[in-house]
C-alpha cells in the first residue's frame, strides 16, 4: 500500500485496462481526493496482494477499498463515495430508495460487464494492448 503524508479515508481501485474507467478516474480523481480517497488501478501490486483475489474477481467491479480494511464493490462502492460529496448526495438518496435501488444496481452491472466493448466503440485506447505490441 501506497504511504503518504495524509493517510486517504480510502482507495478507489479501477481497472486500468479499461479506457472509459481510467479516463472517468482521473476526470474524478481532484473530487475524489478532496474528499480523501486516492486512486489505484486494481492490477497494482499492493491491491492484488491486499485484496488476495483471482483476476476475474478482481477485475469484475470498481472497488473501494477503506483504511479500515472494508472493501466495498460495484454499485455499493458507487454510494459510499456519492453519500460524502453534497452535490451527488441527491443520486446517493435515489439509489438507496427501494425500486431505484435495484435500478441502479443493475444499471451498475450493465455497463460494468460492457464498459470494454462500450470503451472500443468510443474508441478509447486501452493501455494494455499498445504494451502488448510493444509500445510504452
Amino acid at each position: 500500500m501506497p504511504s503518504d503524508f495524509s493517510a486517504p479515508i480510502g482507495w478507489v481501485l479501477y481497472d486500468e485496462a479499461c479506457g472509459l474507467c481510467r479516463q472517468g478516474v482521473r476526470y474524478w480523481a481532484g473530487t475524489l481526493h478532496k474528499r480523501g480517497f486516492d486512486v489505484a488501478p486494481l492490477q497494482s501490486d499492493w491491491v492484488i496482494e491486499r485484496l488476495s483475489a483471482t483476476e476475474e474477481e478482481l477485475l469484475a467491479d470498481l472497488q473501494l477499498l477503506l483504511a479500515d480494511g472494508t472493501c466495498l464493490r460495484g454499485a455499493d462502492a458507487y454510494r459510499y463515495v456519492m453519500r460524502r460529496i453534497w452535490w451527488a448526495y441527491p443520486l446517493y438518496l435515489l439509489s438507496v430508495a427501494p425500486l431505484l435501488r435495484r435500478l441502479f444496481d443493475r444499471g451498475y452491472r450493465s455497463f460494468a460487464d460492457y464498459r470494454h466493448q462500450v470503451s472500443r466503440a468510443c474508441r478509447i485506447p486501452d493501455p494494455t494492448a499498445d504494451r502488448l505490441r510493444g509500445r510504452p
